[in-house]
């Protein structure tokens, strides 16, 4: 009668000890034999012929071993169950087991050891007692003006005049890399683009108003474009965006056509295009539900702060031990990608850390019967997919094509999977804000920034 034994071996560290006798496993053994000799295909004899003495010749040790095993996983398995053990991972075996004790010849009893970390009872930190800062961007005018004059470029009409006359000109071009005479340069350079005047250095814009298509104008990129427009235009000649060498390159710009956006007009007709199905009959209503936008967009930024410091919080304050020795072995022997000891050791503090805050997340999900439906998953590709195309509030979303697409997401096992846990953890840090004491703090968008770039760099 198999005997399965457990003693403490360390913090959170026990030892499974699961001793066989003959009779656990010959019976299953024999079987398993008879089944073979069913199977088997050997020359000279047919199949379902095959001794069960031959193969016992031929196969005995392998079966036997498998067999042994097999009922040490079993017994294992079923003590686990039956005395509702959490554990991390799978129970690892201990070096003390060697399977080459075991002889098909000889059957004998035989113990196998196995090591195990138990999962920690633990209290998830109060969150109620947080008192967290949420950042509260003030909208600018400056902002305000940006939007605006952006969504009347976006819709605007292109036109075509002769010559460039100002910043809001459109321009086709040509780079060209040249020598300090203006000759091209064999092999170097040469890329076209299209580009608004204003994104030129304002030093160098009055090189280009009077222009006109097939105009060449001679520059180089450093005296051309301040440091933001010039890093994006050597990444597009291929050169590296801090490369100051190419910045001081000789360049022949090459004019192929000169276009005008013309501002859409503040008008009713654009209102509605911008926002459609809101009544907005002047500039003044029109500017304000651009701020209103731009107010969710920056609340969302300080919103995911906020969760920074939900997680941070909930990390600190929640007290969880682990067994470490047993999960550093794991991390060197039972893993998918292995590490070697030193490896281990240098990552365990990261990998414990991610440990924590899964357990910590578990618990809460189930505290607050947090729970991803087939809904919400299908809603979240609908979102995804507007969210793409950048028309969420103008586009019918229940045409069949939105269906067609979301049916075929919803069979995607990745696109499932990774949905359920971003939609988890959406719902789970919605609780937790609902729950922690927000203090509302006015920030300007480049202090927070800045507040933002700090705690990176920090972390």
């Amino acid at each position: 009668m198999a005997t399965v034994t457990r003693e403490n071996i360390g913090l959170l560290n026990d030892k499974i000890t699961v001793k066989l006798a003959k009779e656990d496993y010959l019976p299953s053994f024999e079987k398993a034999l008879k089944a073979y000799s069913k199977q088997a295909n050997i020359p000279g004899f047919r199949k379902g012929m095959v001794p069960t003495g031959l193969i016992r010749k031929m196969h005995g040790q392998s079966v036997f071993v498998d067999e042994v095993l097999r009922s040490v996983e079993k017994q294992l398995n079923d003590y686990m169950v039956n005395e509702k053990l959490e554990i991390f991972a799978q129970p690892l075996p201990l070096p003390e087991n060697d399977a080459r004790q075991l002889d098909f010849n000889n059957p004998d009893e035989y113990a196998f050891a196995f090591e195990i970390g138990l999962k920690p009872d633990f209290k998830v930190a109060d969150l109620g007692k947080a008192s967290l800062t949420f950042y509260k961007i003030e909208v600018t005018e400056e902002m305000i003006n940006e939007e605006v004059e952006r969504l009347q470029m976006r819709n605007g009409n292109m036109t075509e005049p002769e010559a460039i006359t100002g910043d809001d000109n459109v321009i086709n071009v040509t780079f060209i890399e040249t020598d300090a005479a203006g000759n091209e340069v064999e092999g170097g350079a040469r890329k076209e683009n299209s580009l608004l005047v204003k994104y030129f250095a304002e030093s160098f814009r009055p090189n280009l108003v009077g222009k006109k298509a097939n105009d060449e104008v001679s520059l180089t990129l450093a005296n051309a474009f301040d440091t933001k427009e010039r890093e994006w235009i050597l990444s597009d000649l291929g050169f590296a965006k801090d490369d100051a060498a190419a910045a001081e390159k000789n360049f022949k710009l090459v004019i192929t056509k000169v276009g005008l956006l013309e501002k859409a007009a503040l008008d009713e007709n654009f209102f509605k295009v911008v926002f459609p199905g809101k009544e907005i009959a002047d500039e003044a209503a029109f500017r304000e539900a651009i701020k209103a936008d731009i107010q969710l967009q920056l609340d969302n930024q300080s919103r995911n702060q906020l969760f920074d410091s939900i997680y941070h919080y909930l990390l600190d304050n929640t007290t969880i031990e682990f067994p470490e020795t047993f999960l550093k072995r794991w991390m060197q022997t039972g893993a998918e990608q292995r590490k070697s000891e030193d490896e281990a050791e240098k990552e365990y503090p990261s990998f414990s850390n991610s440990l924590k805050w899964t357990l910590i997340v578990d618990q809460l999900v189930k505290d607050n019967n947090i729970e991803v439906n087939q809904e919400d998953i299908r809603d979240f590709a609908k979102a995804q997919l507007f969210s793409y195309m950048g028309n969420m509030g103008q586009v019918d979303m229940d045409q069949p094509w939105v269906d067609d697409y979301v049916n075929r997401m919803v069979k995607d096992r990745k696109f499932v999977e990774e949905s359920f846990h971003r939609i988890q953890s959406d719902k789970l840090f919605a609780v937790a804000e609902s729950k922690v004491q927000k203090n509302e703090t006015p920030i300007s968008l480049e202090a927070f920034n800045k507040l933002q770039a700090e705690h990176h760099h920090h972390h």
